[in-house]
């Protein structure tokens, strides 16, 4: 059959032109435009076309109901409108598979921090394979995850479950079930269709039921029952089913396995016979079948006698056990005991109870009794130390004696050389001894010709410091040595250091400026320390030293007004909270703190110190005429388990004004060969003095040295020693800062204005970096190092304690000089916030200080040179030059041996060193 073909014609006619051979229209978002072509080969363009007419619908229903596929209700505007025209809005329209394709639009907000959801567990992660209910994934940015798919490794189908709760870092979702055991893979699926994360399930067979013990239970139910079986740690929960009371679900017991679990029958309500209950096993939406139950009556006892018998007490006890009633009948005389056994737990029960309540009443009064004792110790303890700081005097002993200043060689030499007593001494002529005569051979007679060539001498150091092995201890010993070998020549000294220092300043400029100089890393850096302490050791003694001996004076005295344990150094008055002594009891002097008063007193009345050391002097105490050798041990020292208490003056019962005896002796005790039981090398492990040692109570022979202490409530020691010493800080730190006669020394003024011409020739305009460069140059590089080892200036001994107080007072002194405001808040370390009031007080005196050395003249280089060459003058023969040059050859033997380069050779030219290192 043939079909003629279909005329089409037109409803409405947009365009009429003549010849036309084609149409083509296409659709612009919500118009269509058409285009006309003609027979003589033109293309004309129509006027677009709206697709639709969406704005005849006036509300959300016309809108919906007109079943117009182009046609959305904008929720901003409300609006029927064109999609393309609802923009950064929601909308709803009727999607239509040939046009619009979604019926809500929505948008996907990726979490705040840009991550993708990761797994890190499933619990469970093994399952049967009828699944799991309420599974719990746990993981990272989980916020958006909306499903969990599952896929098997050999299936293409996947499995998407739900989630049920989520919280970001868990959700909970239901396992579904599978036909078969196996491993699947696990992700997590996000509203764009990405799944993330990789992890596992592994299905296994599902539970099975093979016996109920015990197979009866009573009617009130809570008899422990236990299924047996396999794989029945997959089961979530036991129903119970029969015709009273339907599907009643028990819950499990904790730590049940595989093969059985445990769980308690559920009450049956108000049955009154005996019945059968089938039990199954729920694992996930399924239910598995186990063999049933029967359900009895509670046993009612009805009766109970007793009638004596010749071989003991007869006893009938009938039980009414549903509908049967059970008659036992027992003989023996056990039964009987047992009987009057049961009839007295009752009274054994008052009886405990009495006893435990009235030791109860006593435990109670003794530790009301302690807690008293304790909260008034603590009472007194805190208003002692309100008390002390209240009443604290700063009146400390101002006439100390002749200050012990160190010679200028002994001071410089402990500068130069603080960790190498050997060096320290063969650089050195003391007097009374004979100096090691060093004879230069000819390649250091020519090393102390080339060391004078300015261009050799700083390359020598830079190719030292090239060297890997090259460390900071050698540099810091290479930069010793050439300050003792060109110590008579201090200006050549300054143009190397100079020299040296604009290298290394032009180095760090492209990283970070305020860097420079604050470490000991280099030749130069130790140099400059050396060349401050040379040009400022003048100063030092005549405007400085004073106000640091009293200072370090007063702390000692004010540590000695308190007790100081001798084992571990600790005091009660202190500065630093590492080395506050807050465990001790009563306070006794120990002998060898007595001893050292003794010889302290001595050098205060006769200005030279008694001459012999502290441990060959020994001490007697007058007792009825005769005198009694005190020893730190004896046999009469206290020992606790097996830790000596040392001995006291407390302990020999010494009395104030007793008659004590100073003697020499050059031989020692027997009791003590070493001369003192500090040189025992297992001291502190062995003795102690106010800290109790921690051994067990049993051990003690007097138990009430043990009370409780609290760190916090000693705290105030550090305030009242601060308070104590206070103005001896104050004095000195404006001894340093301050300029005599408005001067300040000629090596500061000349070295900062050296600083400030670096950085003009850098183009370095922050001024912050210049203040750094200078609080690294004098305050951090040379004062800070004064402050904390006085035994550099004074012939004194520095003792831990007093090392920890010269350290917080050492930080005070760099917090002045500090550019940034720190906030301090109850968890800020003590040694900041005992000071804290202090520093911005400080500060302004030291921006001052600052400001007078920038607006004082400039120093010209004749005066400058004639301050060095009348300094090296003055300390001329003091030192061991060719000493230190034969230190320094054999530095340039030890490493130029072992690196030959020619970037080396290029800066030793000398034939004789070359001759001698070849060889």
């Amino acid at each position: 059959m043939i079909i003629s073909p279909k005329t089409l014609k037109p409803q409405t006619v947009l365009f009429r032109q003549d010849y036309m051979s084609s149409v083509l229209a296409v659709r612009q978002k919500a118009w269509m435009v058409f285009f006309i072509g003609t027979a003589d080969g033109q293309l004309i363009k129509v006027e677009r076309v709206p697709v639709s007419k969406c704005s005849t619908y006036t509300t959300v229903q016309d809108c919906w109901s007109a079943q117009d596929p182009y046609c959305v209700w904008c929720s901003s505007k409300k609006s029927c409108t064109f999609e393309d025209d609802c923009k950064d809005s929601d909308w709803v329209a009727i999607p239509d598979d040939s046009r619009q394709q979604k019926m809500i639009s929505y948008k996907i907000v990726m979490d705040s921090t840009g991550q993708k959801p990761e797994i890190f567990s499933i619990t469970p992660s093994i399952v049967s394979f009828y699944g799991r209910n309420h599974a719990v994934l746990s993981g990272r940015n989980l916020g958006g995850v909306i499903r969990v798919r599952i896929q098997m490794d050999m299936d293409c189908t996947l499995l998407e479950s739900p989630v049920w709760s989520n919280d970001g870092v868990s959700l909970m979702f239901h396992i579904p079930s599978i036909d078969s055991k196996g491993v699947v893979k696990v992700c997590v699926l996000l509203p764009d269709g990405h799944c993330h994360g990789n992890t596992t399930i592994t299905y296994q067979s599902s539970p099975s039921c093979s016996d109920i013990v015990p197979n009866s239970t009573w009617i009130s139910g809570k008899r422990t029952m236990t299924v047996r079986g396999t794989h029945l740690e997959f089961v979530e929960g036991i129903i119970h089913s029969n015709t009273l009371q339907d599907l009643q679900e028990v819950k499990l017991h904790r730590n049940n396995i595989s093969q059985h679990l445990t769980y308690y029958t559920p009450a049956a309500g108000n049955a009154q016979s005996s019945f059968t209950s089938s039990v199954s096993l729920k694992v996930a939406n399924e239910t598995l079948p186990c063999p049933t139950i029967t359900y009895y009556p509670d046993p009612e006892f009805t009766s109970f006698e007793t009638i004596r018998t010749e071989d003991g007490v007869l006893i009938t006890v009938q039980i009414m056990y549903g509908d049967k009633t059970v008659t036992l009948n027992l003989k023996s005389s056990l039964h009987l005991f047992l009987l009057l056994f049961l009839l007295l737990i009752p009274c054994i029960i008052v009886v405990v109870a009495i006893v435990y309540r009235n030791k109860q009443r006593k435990l109670t009064a003794k530790m009301n009794k302690r807690m008293e004792d304790l909260e008034l110790d603590i009472r007194n303890d805190i208003r002692q130390g309100f008390v002390d700081l209240q009443t604290e005097k700063t009146d400390l002993m101002e006439n100390v004696g002749a200050i012990p200043f160190l010679d200028y060689k002994h001071f410089a030499s402990r500068i130069f050389f603080p960790e190498s007593e050997s060096l320290m001494k063969s650089c050195i002529k003391d007097m009374g001894q004979d100096v090691v005569k060093v004879h230069l051979d000819e390649c250091c007679q020519g090393l102390s010709r080339l060391i004078q060539d300015q261009l050799f001498l700083t390359s020598m150091v830079h190719a030292l410091e090239e060297q890997k092995t090259f460390t900071i201890k050698d540099k810091c010993a290479l930069a010793s040595l050439l300050t003792v070998a060109l110590h008579n020549n201090l200006s050549y000294l300054t143009d190397v250091m100079e020299a040296l220092l604009r290298a290394l300043m032009q180095q760090n400029s492209n990283a970070q400026p305020k860097l420079l100089l604050r470490r000991t890393e280099s030749i130069v850096e130790k140099l400059l320390t050396n060349w401050m302490s040379i040009c400022l050791y003048g100063f030092l003694r005549e405007s400085v030293g004073q106000h640091l001996f009293l200072m370090v004076s007063a702390l000692t005295q004010q540590t000695a007004k308190g007790p100081v344990d001798c084992v571990t150094e600790k005091a009660l008055y202190t500065l630093s909270e590492d080395w506050l002594l807050w465990q001790a009891q009563d306070f006794s002097s120990l002998l060898s703190k007595s001893k050292r008063k003794f010889l302290s007193t001595f050098k205060a009345k006769f200005g030279f110190p008694y001459n012999t050391p502290i441990r060959d002097v020994c001490i007697e105490y007058e007792k009825e005429g005769t005198f009694i050798p005190l020893a730190e041990v004896d046999a009469s020292s206290e020992v606790i388990g097996e830790v000596t208490m040392l001995n006291t003056l407390k302990h020999y019962k010494v009395s104030d004004g007793a008659t004590i005896k100073v003697l020499s002796r050059k031989t020692h005790a027997p009791l003590s060969p070493q001369g003192s039981v500090k040189d025992d090398e297992n001291f502190t492990g062995k003795y102690f003095h106010l800290i109790d040692p921690d051994v067990v109570e049993d051990q003690r022979k007097n138990p009430e040295r043990k009370k409780l202490k609290l760190k916090e409530v000693h705290l105030t020691k550090l305030l009242s020693t601060k308070v104590a010493v206070h103005s001896f800080v104050e004095n000195l730190f404006r001894a340093i800062w301050g300029l005599p006669h408005s001067r300040a020394p000629h090596a500061v003024k000349y070295f900062f204005d050296f600083l400030d011409t670096q950085a003009e020739n850098m183009k370095i305009t922050d001024p912050d970096v210049l203040h750094i460069w200078k609080t690294n140059s004098l305050p951090l590089r040379f004062w800070v190092n004064i402050l904390k080892n006085p035994q550099f200036v004074f012939d004194i001994e520095k003792t831990p304690n007093l090392d920890g107080c010269l350290s917080v007072i050492a930080q005070a002194f760099m917090d002045s000089f500090s550019l940034s405001e720190t906030q301090l808040g109850k968890h800020a370390p003590t040694n900041k916030l005992l000071y804290a009031k202090d520093i911005p007080k400080f500060k302004q005196e030291v921006k001052a200080y600052y400001k007078q050395i920038r607006d004082q003249s400039p120093i010209t280089d004749t005066e400058f040179k004639e301050f060095l060459q009348e300094s090296s003058k003055k300390h001329e023969n003091e030192f061991n030059e060719a000493a230190a040059l034969r230190e320094l050859y054999k530095f340039i033997e030890r490493y130029f041996t072992e690196y030959k380069t020619n970037k080396v050779r290029q800066h030793f030219k000398s034939p004789f060193l070359w001759k001698r290192i070849n060889k």
